[in-house]
């Protein structure tokens, strides 16, 4: 499914197609990324939601790439 990518004043945030799940990328205040997922409960897959945090940018983009499959 495709995703559209959105820049935010605060961060990054990808948008699915469908409209059913969006991820989103910051910088914490202690310099950590963090990167959540939330996908609704009316999306075929079911709702989820997952937050992590990643040491830097290259490794949260490589966990948006993932939370995207």
């Amino acid at each position: 499914m495709e995703w559209t990518e959105i820049d935010r004043p605060d961060g990054r945030e990808w948008e699915r197609e469908d409209g059913y799940a969006v991820i989103r990328l910051r910088q914490t205040a202690r310099g950590d990324w963090a990167v959540i997922f939330d996908r609704l409960e009316q999306a075929p897959e079911g709702q989820r939601y997952e937050r992590v945090e990643e040491d830097n940018e290259d490794a949260a983009l490589s966990r948006v790439e993932a939370f995207k499959q």
